[in-house]
């Protein structure tokens, strides 16, 4: 008999895993692949169900039984009680919103604290994942999926510009109901996100981990195979046409191969990157753009007389975010310092993560943001890096966090989903996997 109940154990714990396998590689690869078609609307707002968040509840519901099955380690880890503390505070600041300042509608609000639940509970899925398995089999497979999702998006993108493939897009209330658009010359291309942001900072993510698996592999296949794939990352980049991201991408590779002690690799990286990217021609304008309003507003003063027009140089993203968005967000600060006005207070976008986080969390929300990622990096810092595929990609996610934490000065990043959640399922795999060794 208990024989028999031991073998039955173990045949559910089998029959688990293999359900976790297959659910966590199908986050890895519906995600950034599925476009951002809804499901169906909520009524009163302009949220919409879409498929990856049916994904989602299915790999929580699956993860929950051994979640709580490992609460104490999950509890004991400093990053994962420091954004338990961060969606606290984030509660207790829509509570302030809705009741106290005024500035925020219950169900709109609750809906956004949500979205960060569900984004964030991937830290800690991922986190128990990878106590499944032996990490260098696992950090290989991992890699190889992100190849393969990687020729997926160049793919689409590339359809995107020549052959009409369908762009969906999230970044007004209209185009989210899952419009369907083309691409026209000028345009950004976004591939299977939601906007070009979304799409760069996927790749600021991803493409590190390429470039040092490629210069720490001995593999003649692999350094093709990575090879190829880098050079699809280049030309997505190039053509989502994110400046900040291009900087942001150049950083994180620098710091990821510094880790594995790849220095001379860092020059060739930078010089292959100014010489792509300095003769990508929409990059070239959109740069020249920002050197234009620097030098005029640095080299002259215009006196504009009454009944006369200045013609006066300016970037449209820049000036958005300095007159209205930025400005938006600390006037929300300043009504509650403490706890800020709440979720969904300052409007859909303030492209700085932030000074979101200020104004619609106050400094108690920021600090305990900024706290996640103070604990990761005194986590990470005792890890020693060596020339293995576990190595290849913290190192890959180490120079990619700091690539992102640069790009959330001026974008929203943390809030796109598809973003989003990939991040949170790295970071608990690396946070994991290091707790594990």
């Amino acid at each position: 008999m208990s024989k028999t109940k031991i073998n039955f154990l173990a045949l559910t714990n089998y029959l688990a895993t293999k359900w976790q396998v297959i659910l966590i590689t199908a986050v890895l690869i519906v995600v950034p692949l599925f476009p951002k078609f809804p499901a169906f609307r909520i009524p009163g707002t302009y949220v919409a169900v879409r498929l990856e968040d049916f994904l989602l509840l299915a790999v929580f519901l699956i993860f929950s039984i051994p979640i709580i099955s490992n609460i104490k380690r999950v509890i004991k880890n400093n990053v994962s009680r420091s954004i338990l503390l961060f969606l606290v505070i984030g509660f207790v600041s829509l509570l302030s919103g809705v009741y106290l300042t005024q500035t925020v509608d219950l169900k709109i609000g609750l809906l956004h604290w949500l979205r960060r639940i569900e984004y964030m509970s991937l830290f800690f899925i991922g986190f128990i994942y990878i106590s499944k398995f032996k990490d260098q089999g696992f950090f290989n497979y991992l890699i190889k999926i992100l190849l393969l999702v990687n020729l997926f998006i160049f793919l689409y993108g590339l359809g995107q510009r020549y052959v009409n493939l369908p762009v969906i897009l999230t970044q007004n209330e209209e185009y989210s109901k899952g419009i369907a658009l083309r691409w026209v010359p000028g345009a950004h291309i976004n591939s299977t996100f939601a906007g070009h942001y979304d799409l760069a900072s996927y790749l600021v993510l991803t493409l590190p981990i390429f470039i040092s698996a490629f210069f720490v592999l001995k593999d003649k296949m692999s350094k093709i195979i990575l090879g190829i794939s880098i050079f699809f990352g280049y030309w997505l980049l190039s053509v989502a046409v994110s400046r900040i991201s291009i900087v942001a991408f150049i950083l994180a590779s620098t710091i990821s191969l510094f880790l594995l002690k790849k220095y001379k690799e860092i020059v060739m990286v930078v010089a292959l990157s100014l010489v792509v990217f300095g003769t990508a021609p929409d990059l070239q304008v959109r740069y020249k753009r920002i050197y234009d309003v620097i030098i005029q507003k640095v080299s002259s003063v215009v006196v504009v007389y009454a009944g006369e027009d200045g013609n006066v140089n300016e970037d449209r993203s820049t000036s958005i975010r300095l007159n209205v968005e930025w400005p938006r967000a600390i006037r929300a600060f300043y009504k509650n310092p403490l706890l800020g006005t709440g979720y969904s207070s300052i409007t859909l976008a303030t492209d700085n993560d932030y000074l979101r986080a200020l104004g619609e969390a106050g400094l108690f929300g920021l600090m305990s943001f900024i706290l996640i990622f103070i604990y990761m990096y005194k986590k990470i810092k005792t890890y020693v890096f060596s020339d293995n595929f576990k190595s290849i990609f913290i190192a890959g996610f180490v120079g990619s966090t700091i690539g992102i934490m640069m790009t959330a000065v001026f974008i929203d990043i943390f809030e796109a989903s598809k973003f989003a959640i990939i991040y949170w399922t790295f970071a608990g795999l690396v946070i994991g996997g290091i707790k594990k060794q």
